[in-house]
């Protein structure tokens, strides 16, 4: 398994490089490999808090931290491991990194997601309980779970 640096940062903290880097992986995963057209960078940008892994000046994997300071919830989102870099645990490394920045920062909240239909069993090994039927978004199957705050 390749060496790999975590960072945590708020939008605000990111320079031009890393921003670019992040966006140019999402937009390859998440519009050109799942052949999705939609607005992928969107207006939940400007507050997330950027969790991805690093190998030398590849990003390896990638999640963004929601906020809504009306919500029970936090979500996290845009999951995400670099092509060259999948199979290699890498998927689980960056969503228990990601949980574990969420509990450091909100301990009395839960934690919500729409995950990939597909990756259920994944996401429940984790402790996260399905919350919804399967429902299409972006005419791609997802269902609603969450992850109690005492997990």
């Amino acid at each position: 398994m390749a060496e790999v640096t975590l960072t945590i940062k708020n939008n605000n903290e990111l320079n031009s490089s890393e921003l670019i880097t992040i966006m140019q992986a999402r937009v390859k995963v998440f519009v050109v490999e799942q052949n999705c057209a939609y607005q992928e960078v969107d207006d939940e940008d400007f507050n997330a808090r950027h969790v991805y892994l690093t190998n030398d000046h590849d990003l390896v994997a990638y999640t963004r931290i929601i906020s809504d300071d009306d919500s029970n919830y936090i979500r996290f989102g845009r999951v995400l491991v670099a092509k060259s870099y999948r199979h290699q645990q890498f998927g689980r490394q960056i969503v228990a990194e990601t949980i574990k920045e969420i509990r450091r920062l909100y301990p009395e909240k839960d934690i919500k997601i729409g995950a990939q239909n597909y990756l259920r069993n994944f996401y429940e090994s984790f402790g996260f309980q399905a919350v919804s039927d399967v429902y299409l978004e972006d005419d791609i199957p997802h269902i609603d779970m969450i992850l109690s705050e005492d997990h």
